[in-house]
């Protein structure tokens, strides 16, 4: 069974979230703050998603979110806001989130958000090297499927589940100019509404972590007006 974990301090939108997720057929964590939904996450394992208010006593949803990547690279999280400011969207992104949605927000849009995410999570121990019969390759790049791991000349690069799946429509377009939609819908599904903007806010996560100068890219290429190519 899929495990979730909310994190919300208003007890009615937790206990609602909670509720829907359970009758979709999830397991629960909840928590009212980030200290306990960190607690949670220490006695009781990892998840395979979490949904994270902003405004929470003590510690923010940032700064947990923040802290729950570091852990766990795997792991799908949506971060909701009332504030609907671009600079707060990005801010979220950035730090490792997935999804970020806005409040008042639609219960069966989380839910589908929530399963698109749970789906890309893989919770397999990942080899020391990629098995050939999985793997990608793209100069000094391989992307193996079967561990969910990118490799850079035989280093491992943590990506989450979002990178990593933006870099496989990367891998399987090589050289191809991509639209940020046809990324957008590849990644987050036919049904994704949000804004088209977190593709390049995962684009530039993922700039960090495999350009060597992620100023001056040389693998993923700036289609300039359209959207990006992959330059293996």
């Amino acid at each position: 069974m899929r495990r979730v974990l909310v994190v919300e301090d208003e007890e009615s939108i937790r206990e609602l979230i909670a509720l829907n997720l359970r009758m979709a057929g999830y397991e629960v964590l909840e928590a009212g703050s980030a200290e306990k939904g960190l607690e949670l996450l220490g006695s009781e394992g990892k998840c395979d998603a979490a949904v994270l208010d902003v405004m929470l006593p003590g510690m923010n949803g940032f700064s947990l979110c923040e802290a729950i990547r570091r852990d766990d690279a795997a792991i799908g999280i949506i971060i909701l806001s009332a504030k609907s400011m671009e600079q707060d969207k990005i801010r979220g992104l950035s730090i490792g989130a997935d999804d970020y949605m806005t409040k008042p927000f639609s219960v069966s849009e989380l839910l589908a958000r929530v399963e698109a995410l749970c789906r890309r999570v893989s919770r397999g121990a990942a080899p020391e090297s990629p098995a050939p019969e999985s793997r990608m390759v793209s100069g000094r790049f391989v992307l193996d499927q079967k561990s969910r791991v990118l490799y850079k000349a035989g280093q491992p690069i943590d990506l989450t589940q979002v990178e990593f799946q933006i870099m496989e429509l990367f891998f399987q377009n090589p050289g191809t100019a991509l639209v940020r939609e046809k990324i957008l819908e590849g990644v987050w599904g036919d049904n994704y509404f949000g804004d088209v903007k977190i593709v390049d806010v995962n684009i530039r996560r993922l700039r960090m972590k495999i350009e060597d100068e992620p100023s001056k890219p040389e693998h993923i290429l700036t289609v300039w007006g359209y959207g990006y190519r992959w330059n293996g």
